[in-house]
């Protein structure tokens, strides 16, 4: 297994916490000079949240372990393409790179809807790779809003009853 490889079963591992406690199952680490600094798992519903992405957790606490919002010589590992607001703040962390397991057609804002990280009028543009156990995160994703429509449906049948 290579580096990219390890660093995203990682993120997988975060998104299993956030599919554990019910949220949606992504998950983020950062990683400077080959070692994961921060982790992070998607808390939305479990926070009452909007921010509580998994990205943004991870960003917060890679400045905290850093002593720096500046992330330079950071790569981020997220099993989710960024949604507009965490890509957002990748640029302003100054995040070298970002490695992507699944893209996001819906609100991706790495490629997908929009591109935020490779903007050349903005003061910082990220490096990015995508499809890194892509077909893990992809299903992981698939798996979780298939069981969620077939929760869904179960609640409506017994208020029906």
């Amino acid at each position: 297994m290579d580096q990219k490889e390890k660093f995203m079963r990682e993120a997988i591992r975060q998104a299993r916490k956030a599919e554990k406690i019910d949220e949606v199952p992504i998950g983020c680490v950062i990683v400077y000079e080959n070692k994961i600094i921060a982790r992070g798992y998607n808390r939305r519903n479990i926070d009452k949240n909007t921010l509580a992405h998994a990205e943004l957790s991870a960003i917060k606490k890679a400045s905290k372990k850093l002593g720096d919002w500046r992330l330079e010589g950071c790569t981020m590992y997220v099993t989710l393409e960024p949604c507009q607001m965490c890509a957002g703040a990748i640029v302003q962390a100054r995040i070298d790179k970002v490695v992507i397991g699944s893209m996001n057609p819906k609100a991706g804002c790495a490629g997908s809807v929009l591109n935020l990280l490779q903007i050349s009028a903005f003061n910082h543009q990220v490096e990015l790779e995508t499809g890194v156990l892509e077909a893990e995160c992809s299903s992981m994703l698939s798996n979780f809003f298939k069981n969620l429509r077939i929760k869904k449906r179960q609640i409506k049948q017994l208020h029906l009853e």
